[in-house]
């Protein structure tokens, strides 16, 4: 159960990271300050999704909403 419990804080503290990096430079952390996400595939046609969790802006204030 140690290995475990290391690997969750490891992966927590490393989330924290991030969130801490987007935060001090104004980004969404999950579109990483795009606003949209893509998905590429086999075809070269890359669709575009805006990102969910700043509804595409990119800002981290709207993503902390």
């Amino acid at each position: 159960m140690g290995i475990m419990k290391a690997f969750s804080d490891w992966t927590n503290a490393r989330y924290q990271k991030k969130i801490e990096k987007m935060e001090s430079k104004g980004y969404c952390p999950d579109c990483r300050g795009r606003g949209f996400h893509t998905f590429p595939n086999e075809y070269f046609y890359a669709p575009t999704y805006d990102c969910p969790g700043c509804n595409g802006s990119g800002a981290f204030a709207d993503w902390e909403k």
